[in-house]
């Protein structure tokens, strides 16, 4: 039997990520990894890599999500293939092809995080999980903010995040998001880090947002 294309929110999303998965997601065809383990291993890539990007595929593969608002918009589909070996930062796989040519790709770190391979690798967050929650709450806040202003460059070094609190659920690492109290604020570093380009550190501030616009959870 086919796969269903709609898709099911992978346990431990929030809530309002399970429904964004489910209601603005698309399950395309997965690829089984597993069946390259023979050729991989010959190769020399160790068992636990290959079963870390089967894992990878078993939980996201075939997921095609809406554009994110940086990165070109993000992967097309989050889809894993054949793991590489960094002598400066280790096993890393492929996490899917981007929707345009970029000057990067979106790789997954040897300790899972999700994260942008361009000069040197950028881990964006902890976890798939937490990219997949910044798109949620991107959407969810596009949605309900009355207002919506994008700052670029120096500009957004000088915001002050005083009495902000980080969003938990996003696994910030470099990228991360800043929640008052009405207004949501999603801090893009990653092409700046990545890219050692400072012009392109961005944020977008969402305001006028109650209680439900906050958190949709």
């Amino acid at each position: 039997m086919p796969e269903s294309p709609i898709p099911v929110g992978p346990a431990g999303l929030s809530r309002r990520a399970q429904q964004f998965v489910e209601a603005e997601g698309l399950r395309l065809r997965r690829r089984d990894i597993r069946q390259h383990t023979d050729v991989w291993r010959g190769h020399g890539i160790p068992a636990a890599e290959i079963e870390r990007a089967a894992a990878f595929q078993d939980r996201w593969g075939g997921l095609a999500l809406p554009t994110a608002p940086c990165y070109e918009g993000g992967p097309r589909v989050l889809e894993a293939d054949c793991p590489e070996w960094r002598p400066e930062v280790g096993w890393t796989f492929p996490a899917g092809d981007c929707r345009v040519s970029t000057a990067y790709g979106f790789m997954i770190g040897p300790d899972g995080a999700f994260g942008i391979d361009a000069y040197h690798w950028t881990p964006l967050h902890a976890s798939t999980d937490g990219w997949v929650e910044s798109l949620a709450l991107a959407a969810h806040a596009r949605r309900w903010a009355r207002t919506v202003t994008r700052i670029k460059g120096r500009a957004v070094e000088s915001m002050d995040l005083g009495g902000f609190e980080q969003v938990p659920e996003v696994q910030g690492v470099t990228d991360t998001w800043w929640r008052g109290n009405d207004s949501l604020i999603a801090v893009y570093r990653g092409e700046a880090v990545g890219l050692d380009a400072p012009q392109c550190l961005e944020a977008h501030i969402y305001g006028g947002l109650d209680e439900w616009g906050l958190h949709g959870d």
